[in-house]
């Protein structure tokens, strides 16, 4: 179809110049590419081969203005038209764009004109060993009572390793002691916990102090560690410390919740009286931003929230709890707070190209707009369904994931509609649904495709025979609707 149409472009056959120019009809098509590269690379570094592997010639790459969609974010690749290399534009960090995901992918989208073509590429990043386990302080105070039985376990303070898989931390180790063992526990969510165990009974009048050495290692080539300093106290007396009544605590709360709202309650008991058996609660060494979104009674254990939840900003929170006598003695438990996401986005309609005006005789399919649509929110909530809001000669196609195209479907007739004001709607799955719109302008080009008409079928006139040269006989009119 196409071919055809450009071989009556160059015979001129009547049709309109600027049609010409726009190569009688605009396609579009999508492709696929998959590279990958190491994190860290330099400015400049070579991804891949573009123009090779979508099949295209330097000059028709440089000649259809292939080009980088810009989506208003930062923008790690550039296009090198001159040789097609898809090549880095700026340092890309894998732990900034991808902290805590196993398989880091950047999406890059080539717009090629003439006729129009969309291609997506995937460039996954591939991590280096670049962090080393880090632990959250140098140096941790661990206060033990003399009466602490043997067997009696401490949860430590875990490290953090910003790498993924092997290169992520593997393993701890802690220095030598014949009062302490070191046990290495997995949690359901993968994650690696450090459990100091008391071997034999303390002594504080033999030896008050013990100083230890825990060292965390990732598994990457060479291995990368990290320490923190253990320094354990011994306590007199106070012979009983807190017990929470579970290790762990869960609970889920939608991301809407009202502030001031509780979210659970912890607690703590011990079995020694008086001023031993009095415990408060309080966070245990956890990010200043997680202290803002919640507060922790230190009397009753109960957990509030403090501020707005955002499932899209934060979906997890791993707090850990302290519960401390009046003797000093504390215990530790964990509460992991789940968010739970509910439809607060409106979907987000982009347009990437309109091509108007359009001549009034475009072929049925022949393509008018380009845009994505976009939601925040996950699952159903961020499922958009897009439509035209009323009958036009128009439909959408979908192409690959949240982009659309909106085509001809109809005849067009500049005579009768010259132009159009097209409302498409985005309406994601939640309930209730949201969905905003856009407008879409569109202006018909006129063809010659009316010939002029004549007021009347038929004229007569009469006219005597001495009739003066140059004088009226009769008027006739014509029209024409182009």
């Amino acid at each position: 179809m196409w071919a055809r149409e450009r071989r009556w472009c160059r015979r001129g056959r009547g049709r309109a110049l600027l049609w010409c120019a726009l190569v009688a009809a605009w396609e579009l098509a999508w492709g696929q590419l998959r590279y990958s590269v190491p994190e860290e690379l330099q400015k400049g570094s070579f991804v891949g081969d573009v123009a090779k592997d979508l099949g295209l010639e330097l000059a028709a790459l440089r000649h259809r203005g292939a080009r980088i969609i810009d989506k208003g974010r930062r923008q790690y690749f550039t296009l090198n038209l001159e040789n097609g290399h898809l090549s880095v534009n700026e340092r890309v960090d894998r732990e900034e764009i991808c902290s805590g995901v196993a398989k880091c992918v950047l999406n890059v989208e080539i717009l090629v004109k003439s006729p129009v073509k969309l291609y997506r590429g995937e460039v996954e990043i591939q991590d280096i060993n670049d962090n080393s386990p880090v632990f959250p302080e140098r140096n941790n105070v661990l206060e033990i009572s003399e009466q602490t039985a043997p067997g009696t376990h401490f949860p430590l303070e875990k490290a953090e390793d910003a790498d993924v898989g092997l290169n992520s931390l593997q393993n701890y180790e802690c220095s030598h002691s014949s009062y302490f063992t070191l046990n290495v526990r997995t949690g359901a969510d993968g994650v690696k916990y450090p459990v100091l165990i008391l071997q034999k009974s303390l002594d504080r009048e033999e030896q008050a102090v013990h100083n230890l050495i825990l060292t965390a290692t990732d598994g990457g080539s060479p291995v990368k560690s990290g320490s923190t300093g253990i320094h354990v106290i011994v306590l007199d007396g106070n012979d009983n410390a807190p017990a929470f009544t579970q290790p762990v605590y869960e609970v889920t709360v939608r991301e809407d919740v009202a502030v001031g709202s509780q979210v659970l309650r912890v607690t703590a008991t011990d079995r020694d009286e008086g001023q031993n058996a009095e415990v408060r609660y309080s966070f245990h060494k956890v990010p200043e931003k997680f202290e803002r979104t919640f507060h922790l009674d230190p009397d009753s254990g109960e957990i509030t929230v403090t501020e707005r939840l955002d499932f899209e900003g934060k979906a997890f929170y791993e707090l850990d709890v302290q519960a401390r006598d009046a003797g000093g003695l504390s215990s530790h438990s964990k509460v992991l707070i789940t968010v739970a996401d509910v439809n607060n986005h409106v979907p987000e309609i982009v347009i990437t190209s309109v091509f108007s005006p359009i001549p009034e005789d475009a072929p049925l399919g022949t393509v008018i707009a380009i845009f994505n649509v976009q939601d925040r929110d996950s699952g159903a909530n961020g499922e958009v369904r897009c439509s035209i809001v009323k009958s036009l000669p128009f439909r959408l196609e979908r192409t690959f994931d949240n982009y659309y195209s909106l085509v001809t479907d109809g005849e067009l007739d500049r005579e009768e509609v010259p132009e159009y004001n097209v409302t498409v709607r985005a309406t994601d799955g939640g309930s209730p649904a949201l969905w905003s719109s856009a407008v879409l302008p569109l202006r018909v080009l006129d063809v010659n495709d009316n010939a002029p008409v004549f007021a009347e079928a038929r004229y007569s006139a009469w006219l005597p025979e001495n009739n003066a040269k140059g004088a009226l006989v009769l008027t006739v009119r014509a029209a024409d609707a182009d």
